[in-house]
């Protein structure tokens, strides 16, 4: 079957969607646009030869013509486009974040199970390689980890009105840049059970923090690290994982390829070495999972990821601004529906002293 997409939001984030649509071009077709401005949507139509346009999301779903909607749009609207789609019976992909909040992601899994988060990292091969070797064994037990994204954006780009406020972003780079390495580290270790965390704005003009750093603890017992980072000039994304066998790296920027990951064997473990062959050019991209949701769709199973899956990383999302707030340690299942920080990532109200304070309140 031949499946039909449209684009919501023909945003920059807009054009790695078309991109990934083009490469299954035999799975799937690019259908419809839709876009609040519409001389945005019809510039976006013209480059990627798109027939229908739409300013608004309600009509192009009333024609019942497509199979799957893709989010593009900005955080605060996922919830609501969201639950629009999945009540016309239509799957969706959101954007990251995909919601404010973790009471948001219940309200649409109270609605249907099918949608998918864009956590398009992964489904590269090194995460999927890393994931065969640990559930072989052949890498021993995890024992440690980093996640690092330490990224810069100036001034300028918080101009863009919805950039950096808790009501329209959610948060700051935890929320919309450090997600997606956190995620994987996630997806790589497997549920946490408790963060402790600090979170600051130390040079941004927003309302979020622009760093924030966390001490991880896994079921297993496995412990890490997590910074994300507006602030920082030299840019990459890192994360380093140390089994009892091997310690396997990936350093990248906006997506990884084979050539990204390397392993270094402990000491009577060198046949590991072989473990990452660095084969292949391609970089994680939305490509890759939205052919793991293509094969959902073909399959009638849920798509990846799934909203249980995402609502772990969001869950995370808020233990961390939870106890950066709070200054205590915050426990997986500990944040319930009525607690602050599930209906705001900021809770009771997050704030600095002035623009250049590094000390949080929480309002109370």
């Amino acid at each position: 079957m031949r499946y039909r997409a449209a684009i919501v939001g023909a945003g920059a984030i807009a054009t790695a969607h078309a991109e990934a649509l083009r490469k299954h071009a035999d799975r799937i077709s690019l259908v419809a646009v839709a876009d609040l401005v519409p001389a945005r949507a019809q510039a976006f139509a013209e480059t990627w030869g798109i027939k229908s346009v739409y300013s608004d999301l309600s009509e192009l779903l009333g024609l019942g013509n497509v199979d799957l909607v893709q989010l593009c749009t900005p955080p605060s609207t996922h919830a609501p486009l969201a639950r629009q789609c999945l009540l016309a019976g239509v799957n969706v992909l959101m954007e990251k974040p995909p919601t404010l909040s973790l009471n948001e992601i219940d309200a649409i899994s109270d609605i249907s199970d099918r949608v998918a988060t864009v956590f398009q990292h992964r489904f590269g091969t090194g995460a999927v390689r890393l994931r065969k070797l640990m559930e072989s064994g052949e890498l021993g037990r995890p024992l440690l980890a980093t996640c690092h994204t330490l990224w810069f954006r100036d001034d300028a780009y918080y101009q863009v009105p919805w950039r950096g406020r808790w009501e329209t972003e959610g948060g700051g780079p935890t929320m919309g840049h450090g997600i997606h390495q956190f995620d994987l580290l996630l997806s790589i270790l497997g549920p946490w059970e408790r963060v402790t965390a600090i979170a600051a704005r130390r040079s941004r003009p927003v309302e979020t923090e622009d760093v924030s750093m966390a001490l991880v603890e896994f079921a297993d017992g496995t412990v890490a690290s997590v910074v994300n980072s507006v602030v920082s000039p030299r840019q990459t994304s890192t994360l380093r994982f140390d089994f009892e066998h091997a310690t396997v790296e990936v350093e990248h920027l906006y997506g990884y390829s084979d050539q990204d990951w390397t392993i270094t064997p402990a000491p009577a473990y060198e046949d590991l070495a072989l473990a990452f062959p660095r084969t292949s050019t391609e970089k994680s991209s939305h490509a890759d999972q939205l052919a793991a949701i293509l094969d959902a769709l073909d399959a009638g199973e849920p798509l990846p990821v799934t909203l249980p899956d995402t609502r772990l990383t969001m869950e995370f999302i808020a233990a961390l601004y939870a106890s950066a707030a709070t200054g205590k340690p915050v426990r997986r299942g500990e944040i319930g529906p009525d607690h602050p920080f599930a209906a705001r990532m900021n809770g009771t109200g997050i704030t600095w002293q002035s623009y250049a304070s590094t000390t949080p309140s929480n309002g109370r």
